[in-house]
């Protein structure tokens, strides 16, 4: 089983996913990409990740570009807003997912508001990736 999360900069959303995917079976492969990454994950994802015991502080934010050629059985974008654009997937895709979130790297104001916009969608996040693993994954990885 093969899974990509896309987002537009593979800093925050698709890392969080990808790693909530990735603990709940480290059987299937979980990958995330960006049209635009930003070359690194931003380091408050890397915090509330910890603070929910994942740790997705050695990922990459990587291109879109690096996963073309290869074969998916899911691609799920998680962008959110609708001034956002979610990512194309031009690839071999079996499954195409939209599940969208806020983008909480564009929260604004104190340090703990940031941070409980960080931890709120985090939680959104695992919720609805918890759901997805469990009625679309795990049954067939199990069967």
């Amino acid at each position: 089983m093969k899974i990509l999360i896309l987002c537009t900069g593979n800093s925050c959303r698709s890392q969080m996913a990808h790693g909530f995917l990735q603990s709940f079976d480290p059987n299937i492969t979980v990958c995330s990409a960006g049209t635009q990454a930003s070359g690194k994950v931003n380091p408050k994802a890397v915090e509330v990740m910890a603070e929910a015991g994942v740790d997705i502080s050695r990922h990459t934010s990587d291109p879109v570009d690096k996963y073309l050629n290869d074969a998916w059985d899911y691609v799920i974008t998680v962008c959110g807003g609708a001034s956002e654009t979610c990512p194309m997937f031009t690839g071999k895709v079996r499954h195409r997912l939209h599940i969208g979130f806020e983008d909480p790297s564009e929260a604004v104001g104190t340090d703990e508001f940031v941070m409980s916009e960080f931890r709120r969608v985090r939680d959104e996040i695992s919720v609805a990736f918890r759901k997805f693993y469990d009625e679309e994954i795990k049954p067939s990885v199990i069967n």
